[in-house]
């Protein structure tokens, strides 16, 4: 099923009476297109505007194009069952192996062992770049390949077209809920809460889809995150390198270890300031949207 006629179901659904106003719009049209003069005694401003919002006209030569008019017309028919059952992502044996490996290296944060064998293995590639750069810039070049990757894995894993579907589905319940709360129609509301007791392994999927590329995410990002956290010898630890200070407005020279916001130090602060930064300089760079299709 395409996103239009995705779409099309799901205002039919919500109101009814926008059926009749799409077929007049389709009826209405010449050469694929249409302007309000040619429908406005048949259907409301609200409906016109309705499907303006939902991109179902867009902008054309002489008024509004109807957006795929085949797909437009699929979703004004009947559908053969009362759903669609969206196709779940199964997890590989690497993302699973993935995910195995992340728990276990969680443990890196509260039992020091764990995290000297992290921090020793990490340090193997990340030391040599210490003895030429400061600490802060250190923390930034691990803030921008946390950020690259993490924008690279997320494209690559995460199905936005499925994200898209699932989130349709939902907001389309939403409309059909609250329209039937406006009619006051109780029957209605029992089956809709039932539908939705039925679409929590809908959710379920949801979940499994963003959470794939957050395996990965993690998988990569905590050694990094172990080997800082090693470095400073955080909570009364012993630091493993001479990386100095660091000024910041206001406070001037201050530790890395020194606690700014609350309990939270100085290194934590800085590398989720430049984390964040960079991760949306990338995607703006890379003209990549993390919002699923609509």
């Amino acid at each position: 099923m395409s996103r239009i006629e995705r779409k099309v179901r799901s205002m039919v659904n919500a109101d009814a009476e926008m059926k009749s106003a799409i077929q007049t719009v389709l009826d209405s049209a010449t050469d694929n297109e249409v302007q309000w003069v040619d429908v406005r005694d048949s259907i409301t401003s609200g409906q016109w505007g309705r499907l303006i919002e939902k991109e179902i006209l867009v902008d054309g030569d002489a008024g509004f194009r109807i957006e795929e008019p085949e797909a437009i017309r699929a979703g004004l028919e009947e559908p053969s069952d009362s759903g669609e059952e969206i196709e779940t992502t199964t997890w590989s044996k690497w993302d699973k192996g993935a995910a195995a490996i992340t728990v276990t290296m969680f443990a890196g944060y509260a039992w020091e062992p764990a995290r000297n064998i992290v921090g020793n293995a990490v340090d193997v590639l990340l030391a040599p770049v210490l003895n030429i750069l400061p600490f802060y810039a250190v923390i930034m070049i691990i803030a921008i390949a946390t950020g690259l990757y993490s924008t690279l894995l997320r494209v690559a894993l995460m199905d936005m077209d499925k994200m898209g579907q699932y989130r349709e589905q939902m907001e389309e319940v939403k409309e059909r809920r609250e329209a039937a709360k406006e009619r006051g129609d109780e029957e209605a509301l029992d089956e809709i809460q039932e539908e939705q007791m039925e679409m929590m392994g809908d959710q379920l999927g949801m979940f499994k889809e963003q959470f794939r590329p957050m395996v990965w995410i993690m998988f990569l990002t905590i050694p990094a995150f172990l080997w800082m956290y090693w470095v400073v010898g955080y909570r009364g630890g012993v630091a493993h390198h001479e990386i100095g200070s660091m000024v910041i407005p206001l406070a001037g020279s201050v530790d890395w270890t020194t606690a700014i916001l609350g309990p939270i130090q100085v290194w934590i602060v800085w590398y989720f300031l430049c984390s964040m930064a960079f991760q949306q300089v990338i995607q703006k760079g890379l003209n990549i949207s993390m919002t699923p299709s609509s």
